[in-house]
């Protein structure tokens, strides 16, 4: 007797160890609420607390078993690090998610942050090119890709916007070449900005810069011929009126000449007379 009341206290000490070590060893980890963390991301995004926003949707998209919402948390993420102006790390990001995810949903907006990002770190063209042309490439491939988003606009302002500002850039060493009187890289720089950068503000400059170079080195016919473009684009322009003024020399005494004639004119005096009436 004794020795089976022994037995069933060893028994029950055996599975009340083996259970107990069980639960330590065998027992599942909670399962992760990935939409908790999501919607925790959520709202401190909301508060624009966009540092932590982003390591809570970092968190979301490793533990959500649904690839959209997965995705979605990726792009959240890679915004919310856009958001503090972590650039470097808001591109590997999106650059991250575009190869996870390629057919997700939000794919044409991924390409547009990474081009708004390449164009908010344009700083003074002047000191460095390098981030105007990797804006420029980057605003151009989503133009030929998504030409009727909703995004597209946008991206075609600023577009324009690099466009005038590479112009600039080219006119300005267009500009100390003429100053130092270096005629051929002057007149080089100024043919890219007709060839490439015809549609910005610089052009009728550019025009009539290579009128007055052309003209200052005997080259008359390429001089009239930049002239040409000029007057035929830009007649109104101040810059025509002096690049006419460089292949006319009577230019002034012609003008007056005609206003003299003009005011011998009896129409024209009667007109003047009907306006003092």
């Amino acid at each position: 007797m004794i020795l089976r009341i022994t037995l069933a206290i060893i028994f029950c000490f055996l599975v009340l160890s083996c259970s107990k070590d069980k639960k330590i060893v065998y027992e599942p980890s909670a399962k992760v609420d990935a939409f908790a963390i999501y919607e925790e991301g959520l709202k401190a995004f909301e508060l624009n607390d966009f540092f932590y926003a982003s390591k809570k949707f970092s968190e979301a998209e490793l533990n959500f078993e649904n690839i959209d919402l997965a995705a979605k948390s990726a792009i959240m993420s890679s915004f919310s690090l856009y958001g503090i102006n972590f650039y470097t790390e808001a591109l590997e990001n999106l650059n991250r998610y575009l190869k996870k995810y390629p057919a997700d949903r939000n794919v044409i907006y991924a390409h547009y942050l990474i081009a708004i990002i390449y164009f908010e770190q344009i700083s003074d063209e002047k000191k460095d090119l390098e981030p105007l042309i990797k804006a420029d490439n980057k605003i151009d491939f989503f133009l030929k890709s998504y030409p009727n988003s909703e995004y597209a606009m946008d991206l075609r302002f600023k577009k324009d916007l690099i466009q005038n500002q590479l112009a600039a850039k080219e006119l300005f060493v267009a500009r100390f070449y003429v100053s130092t009187k270096k005629w051929v890289p002057a007149i080089n720089r100024l043919k890219v900005i007709v060839k490439d950068y015809d549609k910005t503000i610089f052009i009728e400059e550019a025009l009539h810069r290579l009128v007055e170079i052309n003209y200052h080195l005997g080259l008359e016919n390429e001089a009239r011929k930049y002239a040409n473009i000029l007057g035929y684009n830009y007649n109104s322009s101040e810059w025509f009126e002096q690049s006419y003024k460089i292949l006319n020399r009577d230019y002034e005494i012609k003008r007056g000449s005609d206003l003299a004639k003009s005011k011998n004119d009896k129409g024209f005096i009667n007109k003047i007379l009907e306006k003092i009436r």
